[in-house]
């Protein structure tokens, strides 16, 4: 590999060349920065394939030079080319490592395999007409309804929920207010507030891992996210199709994030849904944070997220011999269209060797960034 250019052979360029090759480069980066946030490895091979090798020496600079463009670019894409800029992950691509390992491909192949499996089955189909029959309700009204309850997932009237799905109001059943077309306001009940026949099997075992179990790895988990990386971990009873999420932590001193948890899940399903959350932060999906610890690759869309996310739990629990639902879960994003283009193989490589090394070993807090001192 030492023949590639490896950012500091722009000598070997003629002027003209240099130019031109920096002119194609910053043309690929920017049409990349319309819809996707590849990781370094990833733009570097966009860049060759598009323009040729001798361009990789010049893509330091092309990131550069759109930090410093005016007018200012988007603060979405400033934040990824920040990231990637101060990221190691850049010098390693440009010296050829850190490409995705072979076995990690193997197995997110075999995770859609098995998704398209599921989603020529009977169940997907039950589970798709199950939730299609919410889709009746306006934008301002799902608002309000997660203002009200942030864990809700599905919810209706009581005339709906008892003559489109069969099922009654528990008697202590907590409503919610929506706008309605012809009133002033409107009751729905959320799904755990109701009862009735058995629901789809996707949507009642969701984030469902079984199999041999070790709890310290739950344990070693939870305190390296809060040690090394200050990401808080809670376990609270959320909405019985909300296994968990995860957030910033904008008004909690200390805490750069925080995962909410189903208490109610067993502790592999914990696991699994942890390694689910935490993949979305490292992966970017919420931003990076202020020493660039993790990417910054907001404004991606739903599908490739969650499947970039379902796709590292699925690679860690893989690997520890649990076997669980993500193949029912990433069929719902796939839906039998073929894998989102900015899915980004190298990230989730890298994303789920992270939490794997955080299940293994203890670690100590990490040093800042911005301060040049271990956080507290």
């Amino acid at each position: 590999m030492s023949d590639l250019p490896t950012g500091n052979d722009q000598a070997d360029l003629f002027p003209l060349e240099q130019s031109k090759l920096f002119e194609q480069a910053t043309s690929v980066v920017l049409e990349l920065l319309k819809s996707g946030r590849p990781s370094a490895w990833d733009l570097l091979q966009t860049i060759e394939e598009k323009v040729g090798w001798k361009a990789r020496c010049l893509v330091k600079d092309v990131l550069e030079a759109l930090l410093g463009s005016t007018p200012a670019l988007p603060r979405a894409v400033r934040e990824y080319l920040q990231s990637l800029r101060t990221s190691s992950d850049l010098d390693a691509a440009l010296r050829g490592t850190h490409a995705p390992k072979k076995e990690v491909a193997s197995t997110v192949d075999m995770l859609l395999r098995r998704s398209k499996v599921y989603s020529d089955s009977g169940q997907f189909r039950e589970m798709i007409s199950f939730m299609a029959r919410f889709r009746d309700y306006a934008p301002y009204n799902n608002m309000l309804v997660h203002l009200q309850n942030p864990t809700c997932s599905f919810f209706a009237t009581q005339n709906d929920w008892e003559h489109r799905f069969s099922r009654s109001i528990k008697e202590d059943a907590r409503p919610m207010l929506i706008l309605a077309p012809m009133h002033p306001v409107m009751l729905v009940y959320a799904l755990d507030q109701t009862e009735g026949p058995a629901l789809p099997a996707e949507i009642s075992s969701f984030a469902h891992f079984e199999g041999p179990w070790n709890p310290r790895l739950l344990d070693r988990v939870v305190r390296n996210a809060a040690v090394r990386d200050n990401i808080r971990v809670d376990f609270k009873t959320l909405s019985s199709t909300n296994a968990g999420f995860a957030t910033s932590c904008p008004g909690s001193p200390g805490w750069k994030m925080r995962i909410v948890i189903h208490a109610e899940l067993e502790e592999p399903s914990r696991y699994g849904a942890l390694c689910h959350e935490l993949a979305h932060i490292y992966l970017g999906h919420l931003g990076s944070d202020e020493d660039h610890w993790w990417p910054s690759r907001r404004l991606l869309d739903r599908r490739t997220v969650e499947i970039e996310a379902e796709a590292v739990a699925f690679i860690v629990t893989t690997h520890l011999g649990l076997a669980g639902s993500s193949p029912a879960y990433v069929s719902r994003y796939l839906n039998g269209q073929s894998l989102p283009q900015w899915v980004s193989l190298d990230h989730v490589a890298k994303v789920a060797d992270r939490i794997e090394q955080m299940s293994n070993g203890t670690f100590s807090p990490r040093r800042s960034r911005r301060t040049g001192s271990h956080t507290d």
